[in-house]
């Protein structure tokens, strides 16, 4: 799927956690969120005045927090398209936004140094924590207890406990920055992403479970799914996921992989599932407003809001406080249906080809990264499931749609050109015979080649002396797509040849493409059509759509006949573009992009 939408840079976006909704903000200070089942803009946000660096959607309700280069934290209401809170407290760009997992704290990283609590009923700051060196630009929240990671461009993470609102432990000494992190889901660890490695952490005491190699580079992201942990890193256009089997990945133990606290000997850590502090309450659908069950920090210990601030959160709170608003945040929606249905199904282990040595069961554990073809695996007869990826060959027929590069043309085998051996223990062949099966058709294409060189030629003697709608027709008339198909190709390379006198002749041609069985051919009739509903489809309407002239006005009926005459055929190419777009792969977000296009026609 492609989204268009924002005309500067996309600085950051967010997916909700129910893959309902994407939010993109962009360089502009815009903030726009898509509805991914419809691929269409459901709302644009306004009220920033510089570069969106962080979002985050609520976990419960249909709100989405988001962080600016201008020092301001907003909160909106993706319903009502409007601001509900604006929080003003950092001096400097906030680089990364958390929601809690009860929904009712935002954690606010920024380069001033300082991780940010704020209390989204009261809209004000809980407690300020400081202690990084540098600009932060990681918070992420602990999935049960109140425990809260940050990290900074200083090389270190801190783990700041949100009951007593001190430090600890912190993580330092590492050779480059964090560049994301990630608790495991039952808590007993955290996952740090760094430049071509993981890292494996527990925090009371601060110590190092394992180190696993991981070529990702500038990892970007991460995210656990059947006990496997995936990374994602990109580089210039390029994007790239890797897959780390957790199984294989040593999470606690009294043996820890690297001492993070000078020569010391460390404290037994502490079992699994033994908090040592509270854990959230998670929402009610009561509409109350919640207890505080936090302590606050003392008024030197953060910043008092100006009487603006206070004004605007006296507003802001009589909305938030709706009781209809608290079912909305504390009561989940029910999931949607997806389709294609969600994949659970792991990722495969790597292959076992040699027997492991004792030797090599010493080194580090490796990563997985996921590549194509999936490495083959026995699988058993296991219950319906949705059909997942397999490198096992199967037999299939021939595709509908022939690529347009392949390892070896469609149906062609070695022993076609060879005759058949009338004794099998035959083992040489004769020269002469050889060469006439090789011979085989070949005369004829070669006639066909001539005649498309030749159709080529006259094309090109009619572009040289008249103008592309003569030299159109003239590829038209030869009867021969392939000869439209590479004319087309040079005509969508310059859009100022397009006219509409063109889209007429070339819109036919276009709904045979689309037809084809070649995938080259079926490209190139998306693009041209695109081009042709990006250019004309709006001067068609509006020419349909006019009420008709006062006398005889002879130009503009020609051009009214050449938009009826456009439009009818535009009709006839949407039903084929409707039926195609629920294809899967290139050729499916293509046709459903021009759907979207072809919306108006319908």
């Amino acid at each position: 799927m492609s989204l268009s939408g924002h005309t500067t840079p996309i600085e950051s976006l967010q997916i909700s956690a129910k893959e309902e909704l994407i939010v993109a903000g962009s360089q502009s200070g815009s903030i726009r969120v898509w509805d991914l089942e419809a691929a269409k803009i459901l709302r644009t946000l306004l009220g920033h005045k510089a570069n969106i660096c962080s979002l985050d959607f609520h976990p419960y309700g249909s709100f989405v927090a988001s962080g600016s280069l201008d020092t301001d934290i907003k909160l909106w209401d993706v319903r009502r398209k409007g601001c509900i809170f604006k929080y003003k407290s950092h001096t400097q760009a906030v680089r990364c936004l958390r929601f809690s997992p009860d929904g009712k704290w935002l954690a606010s990283a920024a380069d001033d140094h300082t991780v940010k609590l704020w209390d989204l009923t009261a809209g004000k700051v809980m407690f300020e924590f400081t202690g990084h060196s540098g600009p932060v630009n990681i918070v992420e929240f602990h999935p049960s207890e109140y425990l809260l990671a940050s990290g900074s461009s200083d090389r270190t993470i801190r783990f700041w406990d949100l009951e007593k609102f001190h430090v600890v432990s912190c993580i330092e000494e590492e050779a480059t920055p964090v560049r994301c992190v990630l608790f495991n889901p039952d808590g007993c660890c955290l996952y740090g992403g760094y430049q071509d490695s993981l890292r494996v952490y527990g925090w009371e005491p601060e110590r190092c479970f394992d180190v696993v190699l991981v070529n990702w580079g500038k990892v970007a992201d991460l995210a656990i799914c059947n006990n496997q942990l995936i990374g994602v890193s990109f580089a210039q256009s390029t994007v790239s996921s890797f897959v780390v089997d957790l199984s294989r990945v040593t999470k606690s133990g009294s043996v820890p992989h690297g001492l993070l606290r000078n020569d010391e000997p460390l404290a037994q850590p502490t079992p699994t599932g033994s908090s040592l502090r509270r854990s959230y309450d998670r929402p009610s659908t009561s509409c109350s407003k919640p207890q505080s069950r936090v302590k606050h920090s003392s008024e030197s210990e953060r910043r008092s809001p100006s009487s603006e601030e206070e004004r605007d959160e006296k507003e802001s709170k009589a909305e938030i406080q709706n009781p209809e608003d608290y079912k909305e945040i504390f009561q989940p929606k029910n999931a949607i249906s997806r389709t294609p249905p969600r994949m659970n199904e792991p990722f495969p282990a790597p292959p076992e080809d040699e027997p492991v040595t004792a030797k090599e069961a010493a080194k580090p554990n490796q990563p997985v990264e996921v590549q194509t073809p999936l490495p083959k695996q026995e699988l058993p007869e296991p219950v319906q499931r949705p059909p997942i990826a397999s490198s096992t060959p199967l037999p299939r027929a021939e595709p509908s749609v022939i690529p347009a590069a392949r390892n070896e043309p469609i149906g062609l085998k070695a022993s076609d050109f060879l005759p058949a051996l009338k004794n099998q223990s035959q083992t040489e062949l004769v020269d002469e015979e050889i060469m006439s099966q090789i011979r085989k058709g070949h005369k004829t294409v070669c006639m066909v080649l001539t005649s498309r060189h030749k159709n080529l030629d006259t094309v090109r003697a009619v572009w040289s002396t008249s103008d592309i709608k003569n030299s159109v027709d003239s590829a038209v008339a030869t009867n021969d797509l392939s000869v439209v198909v590479d004319l087309l190709n040079i005509v969508n390379q310059t859009a100022s040849l397009w006219k509409l006198d063109l889209c007429t002749v070339v819109l036919p041609q276009i709904e045979k493409l689309l037809q084809s069985k070649y995938e080259s051919y079926v490209q190139t009739g998306c693009t041209s059509l695109k081009l042709i509903l990006q250019r004309f489809l709006p001067l068609i309407t509006d020419i349909l759509a006019a009420p008709p002239s006062v006398g005889v006005d002879i130009t503009r009926e020609e051009r009214l006949h050449k938009c009826r005459l456009c439009y009818k055929q535009l009709k006839n190419i949407s039903n084929i573009v409707k039926n195609k777009s629920g294809l899967s792969g290139r050729h499916g977000s293509a046709f459903r992009e021009l759907h979207l296009l072809m919306a108006v026609l319908e």
